[in-house]
C-alpha cells in the first residue's frame, strides 16, 4: 500500500481477521470429533456383525459372553449415535459463526479497500494540481521570454 495511508480501523480488522481464525479453528476441531465419532461406530458395527451368529459347537457360557458384549456394543452404538447427533448440531453452530466472522472479517476489508482506493484518488488530484501548477509556471515563463 502507498506510503502514508494508515486504515483507522485496522485493530478492529486485525482482531475480526483472529476471531475468524479461531472460529476456523473450532469448526475444524469439531468435524475431526466428528469424523472419529463417525469411525467409532463403524468399528462398533462391523464387531457387532462379527459376533452376531451363534456357531455350533460354542460354549453356553461363551454364548452368554458373547450376547453380554454384544448388548454393551449395541448400548454403545446408541450412546455414540446421540454424540454424533450433538456434534452435527455443534458442527452446524460452528459452520454458522464462521460464516459470520468472515462476513464481519469482510465488511471490515471492504471499508479498507473503500478507504484505501479513496486515499489514491486524492494522492492522485494532488499530483495532478501540481502538475497543472508546473505546467502553467511553465507557460507563464515561456510567454515572459517571448
Amino acid at each position: 500500500m502507498a506510503n502514508g495511508f494508515k486504515f483507522s480501523l485496522q485493530k478492529v480488522l486485525d482482531i475480526r481477521v483472529e476471531k475468524e481464525e479461531e472460529s476456523k479453528r473450532l469448526f475444524q476441531n469439531t468435524q475431526r470429533e466428528k469424523i472419529i465419532i463417525e469411525q467409532n461406530i463403524k468399528e462398533m458395527n462391523e464387531s457387532f456383525e462379527q459376533y452376531k451368529s451363534i456357531k455350533s459347537g460354542e460354549s453356553a457360557a461363551y454364548q452368554k459372553i458373547k450376547r453380554n458384549y454384544l448388548n454393551a456394543l449395541s448400548v454403545g452404538i446408541q450412546n455414540k449415535e446421540k454424540e454424533l447427533a450433538n456434534k452435527d448440531k455443534e458442527l452446524n453452530y460452528r459452520r454458522e459463526d464462521l460464516k459470520k466472522k468472515q462476513i464481519d472479517k469482510k465488511t471490515v476489508e471492504i471499508l479498507k479497500e473503500k478507504r484505501y482506493e479513496a486515499f489514491i484518488k486524492e494522492l492522485d488530484r494532488q499530483e495532478q494540481i501540481t502538475n497543472d501548477e508546473f505546467a502553467l509556471y511553465a507557460h507563464l515563463r515561456n510567454i515572459e521570454r517571448r
